[in-house]
């Protein structure tokens, strides 16, 4: 599946994160605020399929069975696995090769069963295939054509299925603790991770789902705490991350 030629794929991102691909297990390493982010990440995803995709049981333990799902930008597939171990049927796409051949390896180890792709959603979407829930999860921001990704996910996504996005607002806070606190002061990323220019607001995203057929059903702001390291849903707070949901038209292409 070759991603070389897909509309939203940056080589450039794709060559800095294949570069720190050995880290992506490491808890203290590049990749340490998604090992913070991951209990709030996949508990927001169980509750927004719980609450727009009713099921006659959910069965405890295991909230996402009988879900086929799609992690976009999956990396070593830290959320893909969280997605797993609660009863989800999990693809997980990456452009990076090194990624997906870390994601492989630590599944392996965890003796779970993922459906590890080296591509992009363009031509993910070429195959005709489709799925219940799609996130793309600190992604959205490092895509070249944002436009091309929307369409691609689009496509991937059943009539009624669930896009479910985390990204960062375009604000002037975002810039402040996004890039230099947390790249230059903190260095809790490597500096150039992020580019404010990439950054998307809400009412852009929902524009964007709006011209593919897709209805955004919630926006939920994540707050840092730096005292405890953490991270915490606040409902009202976008104004630097923000989680996105949105279910695709029965009548939408």
């Amino acid at each position: 599946m070759s991603s070389s030629k897909a509309a939203s794929v940056s080589e450039e991102e794709i060559a800095r994160f294949s570069a720190q691909a050995d880290q992506w297990w490491n808890p203290h390493g590049s990749f340490r605020s998604l090992h913070e982010l991951g209990p709030v990440r996949v508990a927001h995803i169980c509750e927004q399929t719980s609450l727009h995709l009713p099921r006659k049981t959910i069965k405890s333990g295991l909230p996402l069975k009988g879900l086929r799902v799609l992690d976009v930008g999956c990396g070593g597939g830290l959320l893909s696995e969280a997605m797993a171990e609660r009863g989800a049927d999990v693809v997980g796409l990456d452009a990076s090769v090194e990624a997906i051949a870390v994601a492989r390896a630590h599944a392996a180890q965890s003796s779970l069963t993922i459906d590890y792709r080296e591509g992009s959603a363009e031509s993910l979407a070429k195959a005709d295939e489709q799925f219940d829930v799609i996130t793309a999860f600190e992604i959205v921001e490092h895509v070249a054509n944002l436009k091309s990704f929307i369409v691609a996910l689009s496509q991937l996504l059943k009539p009624g299925g669930l896009l479910l996005i985390a990204t960062v607002n375009r604000t002037k806070r975002s810039y402040l603790l996004g890039i230099v606190m947390a790249e230059y002061v903190l260095g809790w990323v490597p500096a150039g991770t992020h580019d404010w220019d990439k950054f998307v607001c809400p009412s852009e995203m929902v524009n964007l789902w709006g011209g593919v057929g897709i209805e955004a059903l919630d926006i939920t702001g994540l707050v840092y705490r730096p005292l405890s390291r953490s991270f915490h849903i606040c409902k009202g707070n976008a104004s630097v991350n923000y989680f996105m949901t949105g279910k695709k038209s029965k009548s939408a292409f």
